[in-house]
């Protein structure tokens, strides 16, 4: 009889549900590696910091797209097929120009990739050729969108795209009409390689879900960014810019600091799910935006961002991780802070479209079990006879 409760407890404790999943292990994959711990990110077995100082946005889609880097020809052919694919389709364009200009810049994104796959004919071609040809369109079509958005927001026409200018430089130039500065373009680079990839966060996860299913790349990436749009995922680096525009300069950083803990709040930029030291990715941003902050005549900024760093590590012992230097850089390159998140989506596409292609390489459906907790067995009374 002993050893039946034991089993009865072991089946329990199995049966016992993870709360948002975490430590459990969902899927095998060669992508990415987060080691927590350590502080380390590699995309296939390359660090982060050599992808962050030696390469650009292209060869890493490309990494993450096919597994290795890119030789010269190869980098040539994606360069051209992303320029080939920067235009959108012209009901797109007329979709965004009729949105309120309410309309948060989320929302309007997740909708016209929605779209987007009204008008690919290579939609419904679950071939791995067409899949990679989905993924570089997918890739180069965003950061018109997440342009356009911002332009027409403003009251302004989108700026169309330019075949000779790389990736980052391109999306600049159709956000703030201007061909950025060297350090402007490298900053967009940069952001666009840390934030590619980062393993199964939500939603990535999401997009491997929808893709076990079967269904096309587009509704994947659709999904992934209703996950992104949600503020627990993206969007902290916004408020991050929110905390420094209160601050407002570098001595009111302290009595911010004390007040924020007086009243247990939070620090947003702060801490990780997964770091447990420094996040690899947040000392490649925090210098470049030093840089921009000398090169626009306004470090103040930066300035804050460095005090409040200082400030909250002596507070609570918690690092600064990618969303928090980012704020800073992304306004000193005349993005607002609304925009941030598709900012973040714009890089994250290459890291989904990578899961939805090893997803389908190895396929099965994702069906997690739950625990049921409702209420015992009963029976159906007729509504005369419930009180």
């Amino acid at each position: 009889m002993a050893g039946e409760g034991t089993q009865e407890k072991d089946l329990a404790a199995e049966k016992q549900a993870q709360r948002g999943l975490k430590g459990v292990v969902a899927a095998d994959s060669k992508i990415c590696d987060v080691n927590g711990e350590i502080g380390q990110l590699i995309y296939y077995g390359y660090d982060i910091d050599e992808l962050a100082t030696r390469s650009t946005f292209e060869e890493v889609a490309y990494l993450l797209f096919k597994g290795e880097l890119p030789n010269a020809t190869e980098l040539a052919k994606l360069k051209e097929q992303l320029a080939h694919h920067r235009e959108l389709e012209p009901p797109i364009l007329e979709f965004l120009k009729s949105l309120p200009p309410s309309t948060p810049p989320m929302t309007a994104l997740r909708s016209a990739v929605s779209m987007s796959g009204v008008y690919d004919p290579l939609a419904e071609d679950d071939s791995p050729e067409a899949n990679f040809e989905k993924s570089i369109r997918l890739t180069a079509e965003m950061a018109t969108m997440v342009a356009a958005i911002r332009r027409l927001r403003d009251g302004k026409e989108p700026v169309a795209p330019r075949s000779d200018l790389s990736h980052a430089a391109n999306f600049m130039y159709m956000l703030n009409g201007e061909v950025p500065s060297e350090d402007a373009a490298k900053a967009m680079d940069l952001i666009l390689i840390l934030h590619a990839e980062h393993g199964l966060n939500a939603s990535t996860f999401a997009a491997r879900v929808i893709t076990a299913t079967l269904t096309d790349i587009y509704s994947a990436v659709t999904g992934a960014i209703g996950a992104l749009k949600g503020p627990l995922h993206g969007g902290a680096n916004t408020e991050v810019l929110k905390t420094l525009e209160e601050i407002g300069s570098v001595d009111k950083v302290k009595a911010y600091v004390e007040e924020t803990r007086a009243r247990k709040g939070k620090f947003m930029g702060f801490g990780h799910a997964v770091y447990k030291v420094e996040d690899p990715r947040a000392k490649h941003l925090k210098e470049l935006s030093r840089r921009l902050g000398i090169e626009t005549g306004d470090p103040k900024w930066y300035d804050i961002s460095i005090a409040m760093d200082q400030e909250v590590q002596t507070a609570i012992h918690k690092p600064c991780n990618v969303d928090f230097y980012s704020a800073s850089l992304q306004h000193y390159m005349g993005i607002p802070g609304d925009l941030f998140t598709c900012v973040f989506a714009t890089s994250r596409i290459v890291g989904w479209c990578a899961h939805v292609l090893e997803q389908l390489s190895d396929n099965k459906i994702i069906r997690p079990s739950s625990n049921y907790i409702g209420p015992a067995l009963r029976h159906y009374v007729s509504v005369s006879e419930r009180e």
